[in-house]
C-alpha cells in the first residue's frame, strides 16, 4: 500500500505515547491529516498521495504527515485519554515536535472535531483547517440522550465475523473503492488466532471518545478558529446535517464549503483525487491570506 517515499516513524506525546505517523516528503506547504473515531491514518494513503505527488512521480509536491491518534492504528494503547481534547492536544504536540511550519490540518468525521479543537487552543500553530464530514458533529443535538448515543453508535459486535470473510463484506459496502482503502479499512481489525476479528481500538476506548462527544461542545469552539476553514460534508444537503453545515460555516472566519453529495462519509477513501485538489486550493488561500491578509 505504502508509496514508495512515504517514511513511517514514532512521535511521543504527553506521557510518552508513541503515535505512528506516515510521512511524505515535499517542497510544497505542509499538511497535516486527522483520521476519524476508529479508524486510522491508512485511510489518507490516496489522499496523500495526490498531494505529495508521489503517484505521478512528481517531486515538487506538497509535505504530508497523516497521523494514528492513539489506540487506533499501530501507535501506542495507554489507559487513559480517548477524549476530543486530548486528541488535539496529541495533534498539537506531533505538529511541534517534527518542526512542521503551519500545516493545513485535515480531520475527517470525529477527526473534524479534533482539527476544530485543535485550531481553537492552538491558533499559532496551523494555518488553515478542513473539516471532512465532521467538525460540526455536535451529538447532543442529534441524540435525546446518552443512552440513545449508545444505542445507535456503539460499536458493532464482530464475534460472529471471520477475517477471511471481511474483506469481501467492505468491498460489498464500498464497491467503488480502490484496493488500497479496503486494505487500509482492513487495519482498523486484528485477525484473532481463530481466525476471528477484533477492533484495534478496543470498545472501552471506543464508548470513552463517543462520551467526550456527548459531553463536549464543538460549536462553542466555532469563535476561536480564526484561520481559513473549508467544510467538506458528504450526503444529501438536506436535514440536520445541512442545517449544522450551515450554522459551523457561518461562524467560522473565512469558511467555505464543498458539498460531496451521494458521496460515502469516508470521502477521503472514495475520492482522494478530488478531495486532495480541495485541499491545495484551501492552502492556497492560506498562504493568500498570510501573505496579504485576505481571506
Amino acid at each position: 500500500m505504502h508509496s514508495r517515499t512515504a517514511r513511517t516513524g514514532t512521535v511521543q506525546v504527553q506521557g510518552g505515547v508513541g503515535l505512528r505517523v506516515l510521512r511524505w516528503d515535499g517542497r510544497m506547504p505542509g499538511f497535516v491529516l486527522v483520521h476519524g473515531l476508529a479508524s486510522n491514518a491508512l485511510l489518507w494513503h490516496g489522499v496523500s498521495e495526490a498531494l505529495s505527488g508521489s503517484a505521478s512521480g512528481d517531486v515538487g509536491g506538497h509535505a504530508v504527515t497523516a497521523i494514528d491518534l492513539r489506540g487506533h492504528g499501530a501507535s501506542d494503547v495507554p489507559e487513559s485519554g480517548y477524549d476530543t481534547v486530548t486528541a488535539a492536544s496529541d495533534v498539537a504536540a506531533v505538529i511541534a515536535t517534527l518542526g512542521l511550519d503551519r500545516p493545513v490540518v485535515a480531520g475527517q468525521s470525529w477527526g473534524g472535531n479534533v482539527v476544530m479543537e485543535l485550531a481553537a487552543d492552538h491558533p499559532d500553530l496551523v494555518a488553515a483547517i478542513a473539516l471532512v464530514d465532521g467538525g460540526w458533529i455536535q451529538l447532543q443535538d442529534t441524540f435525546a440522550s446518552w443512552d440513545k448515543v449508545l444505542q445507535t453508535l456503539s460499536p458493532p459486535d464482530m464475534s460472529e465475523r471471520s477475517w477471511s470473510t471481511m474483506p469481501a463484506m467492505i468491498r460489498a459496502a464500498h464497491p467503488d473503492w480502490a484496493d488500497w482503502a479496503i486494505e487500509a479499512t482492513m487495519a482498523n481489525l486484528r485477525e484473532l488466532p481463530d481466525g476471528g476479528v477484533h477492533a484495534r481500538l478496543s470498545r472501552e476506548h471506543h464508548l470513552s471518545i463517543l462520551r467526550s462527544m456527548w459531553d463536549h461542545s464543538v460549536t462553542d469552539r466555532y469563535a476561536d478558529v480564526r484561520v481559513p476553514s473549508l467544510l467538506v460534508p458528504a450526503g444529501s444537503r438536506t436535514g440536520a446535517k445541512a442545517a449544522a453545515v450551515e450554522c459551523a460555516a457561518a461562524a467560522l472566519a473565512g469558511s467555505e464549503v464543498r458539498w460531496y453529495e451521494g458521496a460515502d462519509h469516508d470521502v477521503h477513501a472514495q475520492h482522494p483525487g478530488r478531495l486532495a485538489a480541495d485541499l491545495i486550493v484551501l492552502a492556497e488561500r492560506a498562504t493568500l491570506r498570510a501573505n496579504v491578509g485576505d481571506l
